[in-house]
């Protein structure tokens, strides 16, 4: 149980209340002040610094040794010759020539280097702008070409894109390779493209020396963050260090008040979430401030799970997909168990659901049948946080319960470098994002066209919108989508729809940009209705789709390969089918159609929400195939295109009265 009364977001201290809005609500430990930097630390670079004293000789950047392609034990590098190497790396982009509030590009997944090279730009007063594969050619030309890119700190498996796409971005001419090797073969093709290639070393060494640059100011630009997007080319969000350092230091505050877990030197964060975005620039930055060590996964989020087996992280950010997975696994493990293990494992479940308002510790079921869950997360969680995209309320009991840890959902965006809502210490309440972060403050603004009004009962109602010392400066080159997003008195329009419930907690319940009307009249939320059939054990992910000129909704379900095949096995008439029989029959998708529109209902699906017509593909939707961005939210304009064929058949057969219903 939360050791703080509600309600836990008051009035700000002197805000006047205009009509159509709320009053603009603030975390109530911080309702007369918006908390922006700590004493005497004003920059990023003022930040890392600060981690590096309490680190002292501790380890503080890791990843794992490979032999014969098999990855083996962590190898550390300690804070101070990590603060070595960045001071020389810095360096020697200086003497490169790139320039103060100049901008350099990094592509790469999560590793050293990437940090190493963020805290160097802090450092100098550097602009990153990070790049990804995800992104596609088209935006890479544009991200590059708009901020007129000439440097890129690259892996080596990067450079050839690079190389490619050479004529197109006339602006680029150093390449910096994080890896110690080149093939040749790539550094010749570079080169003849009118590159220049260096190692990442090779510029350390060429900063050795080197002299002193003047410090960085709060009003330098840290970053200009592009948004993925779902549809068009993505927006670039004009970050300054005091922005960023707002945010952190907003997670820093919260920790110190005790409504969130503090951090210190001796904890250890598995860096896997994009650093291309602003969570987990946002969750290592906190990581960075406080000394505490960070090891980086393989590259893969298939050998996830291994990694984290081996270092036994202390903190782990992640977001609804991956706790969906787990959550779908052990359940699905269970079931499969049966008997008395199932029964123990039920009984346990049910127990600690029943005091979760209380504690997410029990004495006994804790050792004797979560304590295998909990190791699946390396066995030393103190807590998890989940961000980026909403989560079930169940998976959230599910995470608690198993994993005997406090679990937080953090909310935000680009725009405000993740600012926006933290949830509260030990207040187990699923379904809330909790309240707004110390340095932010809150108001919900009437939508009228959906509805959703201030004055609704028993809660308010209304478009979140956010205001604080993290909030961006702009949009790069794009005055008329930043006047769109932010208003003449600051506040960050989001487009998320949200309720203050009975303690002021923030619960986010549509969304402006990605609800569509049916031909009656109901106004549809898909994320909200996927979420409900991705709990179900035979569903892995579900695209929902509804056409404004069509009275039913339709559904791409991909299913998970393990219980669909027990399922089958169990059922004597789909029994003998082959796997791609599986995906293909008719009988089968009635029979799984039937059994989630009964689990829909279950979970309070009002009947136009259900979808009436499925089709099963056994393509997985993933970052590669670029049906999902890199923080795993699904690109539904994208996702629409590629199953145009199968939705339009659908759509045919609901029209023919043959739904599968």
């Amino acid at each position: 149980m939360s050791p703080f009364k509600p309600p836990y977001a008051v009035p700000a201290t002197g805000s006047i209340k205009k009509d159509g809005e709320t009053a603009a609500m603030r975390h109530f430990k911080f309702a007369d002040k918006l908390v922006d930097h700590p004493e005497g630390i004003t920059t990023l670079w003022d930040m890392y610094v600060n981690g590096s004293k309490l680190g002292g000789d501790r380890p503080f950047l890791g990843a794992r040794r490979i032999e014969n392609g098999e990855a083996k034990e962590y190898v550390w590098e300690s804070h101070p010759k990590v603060m070595k190497r960045i001071k020389n790396f810095g360096k020697g982009l200086v003497s490169l020539g790139l320039e103060r509030q100049k901008v350099i590009g990094i592509y790469s997944v999560n590793r050293p280097e990437w940090t190493m090279t963020e805290q160097a730009c802090y450092r100098e007063a550097f602009i990153i702008v990070a790049l990804y594969d995800t992104l596609g050619a088209e935006a890479i030309d544009y991200i590059v070409n708009q901020t007129d890119m000439e440097f890129i700190v690259s892996s080596a498996d990067k450079l050839a894109n690079i190389t490619q796409l050479k004529t197109q971005l006339p602006t680029i001419k150093h390449v910096i390779i994080m890896d110690e090797t080149i093939e040749e073969t790539l550094r010749t093709n570079a080169a003849a493209a009118g590159l220049i290639i260096h190692t990442y070393k090779e510029v350390e060494k060429l900063g050795e020396g080197g002299a002193e640059t003047k410090l960085p100011t709060p009003e330098d630009i840290a970053t200009i963050c592009y948004t993925s997007g779902t549809t068009g080319l993505p927006k670039g969000a004009i970050l300054t260090q005091a922005n960023c350092v707002a945010s952190i230091t907003g997670i820093a505050a919260a920790g110190t008040a005790g409504t969130f877990a503090p951090i210190s030197h001796t904890d250890v964060y598995i860096s896997y979430l994009p650093l291309a975005h602003v969570f987990e620039r946002a969750a290592q930055g906190i990581h960075v401030y406080r000394g505490a060590a960070i090891g980086y996964y393989q590259g893969d989020t298939a050998k996830l799970l291994d990694d984290i087996e081996e270092l036994k992280p202390t903190v782990f950010c992640s977001v609804p997909r991956l706790f969906n997975r787990i959550y779908d696994k052990v359940l699905s493990s269970v079931k499969a168990k049966g008997g008395l293990s199932s029964m123990m494992f039920n009984s346990a479940y049910g127990q600690k659901r029943s005091h979760l308002k209380t504690t997410v510790n029990h004495w006994l079921w804790d050792r004797l049948v979560f304590a295998t869950i909990r190791q699946k997360l390396g066995g030393r969680l103190r807590f998890i946080l989940s961000g980026s995209a909403p989560v079930s309320p169940d998976v959230m009991d599910f995470m608690r319960i198993c994993f005997s840890a406090q679990v937080y959902e953090g909310y935000g965006q680009t725009e405000n470098f993740c600012a926006g809502c933290l949830t509260v210490k030990e207040d187990n309440t699923s379904g809330v994002v909790g309240i707004p972060f110390p340095c932010s403050e809150i108001k919900l603004v009437d939508v009228p066209d959906m509805d959703y009004l201030s004055i609704d009962k028993p809660y308010p109602r209304g478009e979140i919108c956010i205001r604080g010392n993290s909030i961006f400066r702009e949009y790069h080159n794009a005055p008329d989508k930043t006047a769109e997003t932010i208003d003449e008195d600051g506040w960050l329009h989001t487009g998320d729809i949200g309720v203050f419930d009975s303690a002021n907690r923030v619960m986010i319940i549509d969304r402006l940009k990605n609800i569509f009307k049916l031909s009656q009249g109901e106004y549809i939320a898909p994320e909200k209705i996927e979420g409900v059939y991705q709990k179900h054990e035979l569903v892995s992910q579900a695209f929902v789709y509804g056409d404004s000129m069509q009275a039913s909704l339709v559904g791409i379900i991909f299913p998970d390969a393990y219980a669909l095949s027990a399922w089958a096995s169990k059922t004597p008439e789909f029994a003998s089918l082959s796997k791609a029989e599986l995906y293909t029959s008719p009988e089968v998708k009635k029979s799984i159609l039937k059994i989630l529109n009964a689990f829909g209902k279950q979970s309070d699906l009002k009947g136009f929400e259900q979808i009436r017509a499925i089709h099963l593909t056994s393509d997985e939707f993933t970052v590669d195939n670029d049906l999902l961005t890199p923080t795993f939210k699904l690109k539904r304009e994208i996702a629409k295109k590629v199953y145009k064929k199968e939705i339009d058949e659908l759509y045919a057969t609901l029209s023919n009265g043959r739904a599968f219903n």
